[in-house]
């Protein structure tokens, strides 16, 4: 059987077109005993490309035995390969003595290369996935298998802290585009050996390392298994950036809210990971998914959970009240200036008027060409370079605006309530695409049908996130259903030590966080002692 594969191997790639070669994939299952043979297929499938190296020496130790090493050149560490691999094989004096055909590999494993990690392999698939990732494969003469080795060594970012959620009190942290590294700072944080880590692998092209993450005993195994499902499900090409798997794993994907959530600091991801949720890694990107997401946590950053409840709870307040600004300011402006205008103060309402007397514009096209424009300056802003960008938002600030107010273009009260409507949107930055679009539909309904429209609006958008679940959990939840126990947790947040469960919505199961007696200043009972204070 394996003649005749060996046959095929050599006979069918050369009697295909070019187009039959671009859509069959061959496999080429098994690795032959002839050195020569496994060299000259490793050079047909990789083709002609100069990052691809190839290593030939001789193994002296009572019998020559030839071998050759392959490797992928820039992400590896040929240090390590020249001082693990390449000199212990090739200097007689430190291999060990009796060396036969039988027992070769099992020494050569066990007693002459020294690296860490190193398997067996068997098959060319093997091979060429082992090669792409990093590892060094070692061929012997003679033998139908090859040793992988794991010598992964190229260069990556510093752990540093992340430009997405900068915090004032908390750990400076952040993920970076190294899987291994990731996996690491969340073991830093959860020392639990509960913590379980999944590999897959995703894209047929890229072949990207995907690594699932919960707790064992805490997060729901339907979760966890529907992660699975949804994953395995996934058929393209290419994954390049977590992004990639949000978007095939979503419940709603037509819907404007997110439903899975993201951060680049593992403490967050950490204390999601012990409330019972799911995360997903993606190998090349900081950014970690996890899920379910639910609305209220774009509400809340982890910098909440170390400072006192007092100042935490009033800021998300004004997170939610920023929402609320970012959302229908403006529309609330264009309802009340165009069909309401009884409802303004009469010295205000001759203000706007004043403000609008000079402007060729009706106020809902005004309020579009603004929106135009602070969307045209942030995305500037956030595509150039850093010094540039600064100057341009300063620029657009400073001298577009007053110059867009002196020329007459618009009024000074449409360009305050526009930087008004900016920075609330700043202030929940993960509700950013729907903020846009949600205040899109509420100027066209509130410039066609006045505050009706955008009561109408604010129905169509409440009853679209009550409709909404994420991996089986309702997004609205603690608030809708109502679930008291985790209101403690929510728009305002209690002091922690009243946290005894987790969020009964995520785990299903299993919520108790910790006992009771843990306020300061509480008497204890002692086991031993009787009655002892903390």
């Amino acid at each position: 059987m394996r003649s005749l594969f060996q046959s095929l191997k050599k006979i069918l790639p050369q009697n295909l077109s070019s187009k039959q070669n671009e859509q069959i994939v061959i496999t080429y299952e098994y690795i032959d005993k002839n050195l020569a043979e496994n060299l000259s297929l490793l050079k047909n499938i990789f083709g002609k490309t100069d990052d691809i190296l190839y290593r030939e020496f001789e193994f002296l130790n009572q019998k020559t035995y030839k071998v050759f090493i392959c490797y992928l050149d820039g992400i590896v560490n040929e240090d390590y390969i020249n001082v693990n691999i390449l000199k212990p094989l090739m200097e007689p004096n430190s291999s060990p003595q009796h060396l036969d055909q039988s027992n070769l590999l099992t020494l050569i494993r066990n007693r002459i290369i020294h690296t860490a990690d190193m398997q067996e392999l068997n098959m060319i698939d093997q091979v060429i996935d082992s090669v792409l990732t990093g590892k060094t494969i070692l061929f012997i003469d003679g033998f139908d298998s090859a040793l992988a080795m794991s010598t992964q060594g190229f260069e990556t970012r510093n752990v540093s802290e992340p430009d997405t959620e900068s915090s004032v009190r908390g750990s400076r942290e952040g993920f970076n585009e190294v899987l291994k590294v990731n996996t690491a700072l969340i073991r830093r944080k959860i020392n639990n050996h509960h913590l379980k880590f999944e590999n897959i692998k995703l894209g047929k092209q890229t072949k990207t390392s995907i690594r699932i993450g919960y707790i064992e005993g805490i997060a729901n195994e339907k979760v966890v298994e529907e992660v699975r499902t949804r994953l395995q499900r996934i058929n393209v090409d290419s994954i390049l950036e977590s992004g990639y798997v949000e978007q095939f794993i979503e419940d709603n994907p037509y819907s404007i809210f997110p439903s899975v959530g993201n951060s680049e600091k593992p403490d967050k991801v950490a204390s999601k990971l012990l409330e019972g949720r799911v995360a997903i890694l993606c190998d090349g990107t900081p950014f970690v998914l996890t899920v379910p997401f639910l609305f209220i946590e774009g509400l809340q950053v982890g910098e909440d959970y170390y400072s006192r409840p007092y100042l935490s709870s009033v800021i998300r307040l004004l997170r939610l009240l920023a929402l609320f600004i970012a959302v229908a300011a403006t529309p609330f402006y264009i309802a009340l200036t165009t069909y309401h205008q009884e409802m303004v103060p009469s010295l205000l309402l001759a203000t706007m008027a004043a403000g609008e007397e000079r402007v060729p514009f009706p106020i809902f096209i005004e309020t579009l060409l603004m929106e135009i424009t602070f969307q045209l300056l942030r995305e500037a802003g956030v595509r150039m370079p850093r010094p540039v960008g600064s100057a341009i938002s300063i620029v657009g600030a400073l001298v577009i605006g007053e110059g867009a107010v002196q020329a007459g273009l618009v009024s000074s009260a449409m360009v305050i309530g526009i930087a008004i409507t900016g920075i609330a949107g700043f202030v929940v930055p993960a509700f950013n695409d729907a903020i846009i679009l949600s205040r899109i539909l509420l100027l066209i309904l509130g410039g066609s049908l006045g505050l009706y429209g955008i009561l109408m609006g604010f129905m169509i958008i409440l009853g679209h996130l009550c409709s909404l679940r994420s991996f089986g959990t309702p997004y609205l939840t603690p608030q809708a259903p109502i679930i008291w126990s985790e209101w403690k947790d929510s728009i305002i947040r209690l002091p922690i030590w009243l946290f005894h469960s987790r969020p009964q919505s995520i785990t299903w199961k299993n919520s108790k966080r910790s006992g009771y007696g843990n306020k300061p200043n509480t008497p204890k009972k002692d086991e031993d002692e009787g009655e002892g204070q903390v």
